[in-house]
């Protein structure tokens, strides 16, 4: 499992190089291949390679016809690139995502159990205020018995 904070830097070429932390467990779980992409484009989210090919494979079972299926590969497709972890710990994050995040120097990057998300230190800061965890997640999450 991917969790926790760990602050990072991306390099003038836009290479990240991700927090040992993260890296040992991705190389030791899958390897070192990896594809970054987006959603929304507000950061950069980077999938172990076998944890994406499990995603495409449950769109594939929607009909190509399907608006959601659609914009979901539209998306992640023109944010997307698939990468690999070189021996320095670093990969690289696609330009047009670097800039529609915005991010640039430090950065943050988050464990979401199995894939990382790479955002703007200000960035998630102010989402966060924005979108804070309400009763109503509390009360969603308690229903799973968390």
């Amino acid at each position: 499992m991917l969790r926790g904070n760990h602050n990072a830097r991306i390099d003038e070429k836009g290479r990240l190089k991700i927090p040992t932390h993260f890296r040992r467990k991705i190389e030791e779980k899958y390897g070192s291949l990896v594809y970054v992409t987006s959603l929304t484009g507000e950061s950069a989210q980077i999938f172990p390679l076998k944890e994406w090919e499990i995603i495409e494979q449950k769109i594939a079972l929607l009909p190509t016809n399907e608006i959601a299926r659609k914009l979901y590969v539209m998306a992640t497709s023109f944010y997307g690139q698939e990468s690999e972890i070189d021996n320095q710990g670093r990969i690289l994050i696609p330009q047009r995502l670097r800039q529609k995040a915005e991010i640039y120097g430090d950065v943050s990057v988050l464990g979401y159990l199995n894939y990382l998300d790479v955002w703007n230190e200000q960035r998630i800061e102010q989402y966060l205020v924005q979108n804070p965890f309400t009763a109503e997640h509390e009360s969603l999450l308690a229903r799973l018995g968390i």
